[in-house]
């Protein structure tokens, strides 16, 4: 077999893998890619983009019902059709895909479809509908993604029992929906289903919603949530499913070690996800792993020379615009390496100032060193705070659950770290990522000139809050 040779081949066409891609034939390598799937990889497809559409229809529905409830208008939402709204998010899915695959032939890179293997140093072996196919590169970038993890007693028939993946592709709506898992996906789905009408009932087996977020955060989102009727049970343990009839019966411990039966039409398991490295032929090539995880070094390369790991397969945290950067970073190591262009600027992603977010209502964001986390490894901080409730913007607009949290070094006024919670927070939050990137201080946060009226004045105030002086309203 005569095998297609290139400077820079990507297993993996999702964020991390497109982005690379690109970048790399840019910088002048010859350069393809390989996708078993659709172009997009899951962000793209059953991931971010389509569960944002929803989630701003969501948005949208439930809000413009208040409002006219409030201006006492009679709905009746008997008519009410899904459909429309589900197309929306795949027409949104659906265009960015192709918006992808537009973006790699424009920038010269081949995408070649089928499911790759390593077979050796620099070797590439594909198989796809068409047969077999053999590729050779200098360096090879793995960016295979992840799938949703099955749990024992909650195996997906996407039917009944659901993954992210198969809710998002569902086109009907349960009438009560059992989530399992209370992080990001799980709360953004509980805010769709429950702006709809889906009687929704989440359990976490953490202590708290969004357990990887800011405490005084998660606070505010379970007391919205719950003053929206969703139920939540934290500390909680679902054993299994059982199916009777139509009906799904979840088996449930809750906190105190009491049992309850929860009857639902459906449930979505979002605990966690499984990384796609099966079959890829790693140990042969001795790749280091830890946990199944690939560990990668400066500029993202594994234990074996040339091959480099980014997105939900390495060490980084599982998000898209994470997987983005590290691809950048790789493309332009690798172009550094094979045509002398620049050195790149970093030799690995800054893990501090990477931005979470979660979409739900209110939204949450947050980056850097953590309150809890400054604590546990005894760095000096401190820690002020603004609410929602004292912003103009908020006040009118009815957004009133929120707040603006920063830790900060009480010496230098150092930002450390932010959390926010509230409506616009995944917006919001880059003003303090950037001052915090940039090295400016509290004090340079809080001298700086904000529109008014605007929710970002929270910002403003919680600078000045760490500077003992907010007064804005």
């Amino acid at each position: 077999m005569d095998a297609k040779v290139y400077d820079f081949v990507v297993i993996g066409a999702g964020p991390g893998g497109y982005v690379a891609a690109i970048r790399a034939s840019q910088l002048g390598l010859t350069t393809a890619v390989v996708e078993k799937g659709s172009v997009g990889g899951v962000c793209l497809n059953v991931g971010c983009i389509p569960s944002k559409s929803l989630i701003h229809h969501a948005k949208l529905f439930s809000e413009g019902k208040t409002l006219l409830e409030k201006c006492g208008v009679k709905i009746d939402l008997s008519s009410f059709d899904y459909g429309p709204v589900w197309k929306a998010s795949r027409l949104a899915a659906d265009r960015l895909s192709k918006g992808v695959s537009f973006l790699l032939k424009k920038n010269k890179v081949d995408l070649i479809q089928g499911t790759a293997s390593l077979s050796g140093a620099g070797t590439i072996e594909v198989e796809g509908a068409s047969g077999a196919t053999q590729l050779k590169a200098s360096a090879i970038l793995l960016a295979t993604g992840s799938r949703p993890r099955i749990i024992p007693g909650f195996e997906f028939d996407e039917k009944k029992i659901f993954s992210s993946t198969g809710m998002l592709m569902s086109e009907k709506l349960p009438k009560r929906l059992f989530i399992l898992g209370a992080g990001a996906i799980g709360m953004e789905f509980a805010f769709v289903m429950n702006a709809f009408g889906v009687d929704v009932t989440v359990a976490e087996l953490l202590p708290r919603v969004l357990p990887l977020e800011d405490e005084e955060a998660s606070k505010i989102v379970e007391k919205e949530f719950r003053a929206r009727g969703v139920h939540i049970y934290t500390g909680a343990k679902a054993s299994n499913a059982e199916m009777k009839g139509d009906t799904v019966i979840v088996h449930l411990l809750d906190a105190s070690g009491t049992p309850l039966d929860v009857e639902v039409d459906a449930v979505l398991v979002s605990v966690g996800r499984s990384i796609n490295t099966e079959g890829l032929g790693l140990e042969a090539l001795g790749v280091r792993t830890e946990r199944g995880f690939i560990v990668t070094g400066d500029y993202h390369e594994t234990s074996s020379a040339g091959i480099y790991a980014v997105g939900d397969i390495s060490t980084y945290p599982q998000l898209a615009h994470t997987a983005s950067k590290a691809g950048e970073i790789v493309a332009e190591r690798v172009a550094h390496l094979l045509k002398g262009t620049p050195n790149p600027r970093e030799s690995t992603l800054d893990r501090l100032h990477n931005p979470s977010a979660v979409y739900c209502e209110p939204q949450v964001a947050s980056f850097g060193i953590s309150e809890a986390s400054a604590k546990e490894q005894q760095i000096a901080h401190a820690v002020a705070r603004f609410p929602y409730r004292g912003n103009g913007r908020a006040v009118a607009e009815e957004a009133l659950e929120g707040q603006v949290k920063l830790v900060f070094n009480p010496d230098t006024g150092a930002i450390l770290g932010a959390s926010i919670v509230g409506s616009g927070a995944a917006d919001i939050i880059h003003e303090l990522l950037l001052a915090s990137k940039a090295e400016l201080t509290v004090g340079d946060v809080a001298e700086l000139v904000h529109a008014h009226p605007s929710v970002s004045e929270t910002v403003m105030e919680a600078a000045k809050a760490a500077l003992g002086h907010a007064i804005h309203i």
